[in-house]
């Protein structure tokens, strides 16, 4: 039997998952962060993307954040978020409409405040869309 932690999943609305899983990747700001059992202490914080967990037996569930922390203890993993969904209750044309709005505001933008906002925004349609990109590709393979 593999080594496992546990790990919660948490967004301002509610808890979207608890429980012992044998690794979970998240999207650190400098670049992707895999954990497994028994890793040690961090703290970092998260940009908009994917949060993978491999369960117990090798099937994995997929998460979007919108950013937050990621705090890692020996064996307790857990993922603070504004805004966290599973993979599964994205929203595809709602993500596409808002990139294109993004881009839009981008192309278009007469402040520094209005193309900073319009960047974020669209980083987190980017990232909800490849969420669901990956969720689809897994389900073609497995």
């Amino acid at each position: 039997m593999a080594m496992t932690l546990h790990v919660d999943i948490v967004s301002a609305e509610k808890e979207l998952f608890s429980g012992p899983v044998e690794m979970v990747t998240a999207p650190g700001e400098l670049g992707e962060l895999g954990i497994l059992p028994r890793h040690s202490q961090l703290l970092t914080r998260l940009k908009p993307g994917q949060v993978r967990v491999r369960l117990q037996g090798g099937d994995e569930q997929l998460f979007y954040v919108s950013g937050g922390l990621l705090e890692v203890q020996p064996n307790l993993v857990t993922i603070l978020s504004d805004t966290a969904e599973r993979a599964r209750d994205l929203d595809e044309a709602a993500a596409q409409s808002a990139k294109q709005r993004a881009e839009q505001v981008i192309a278009d933008s007469r402040s520094e405040f209005e193309f900073a906002r319009a960047k974020v925004e669209l980083a987190e349609a980017i990232a909800q869309l490849q969420t669901i990109a990956k969720m689809r590709r897994q389900r073609k393979s497995g």
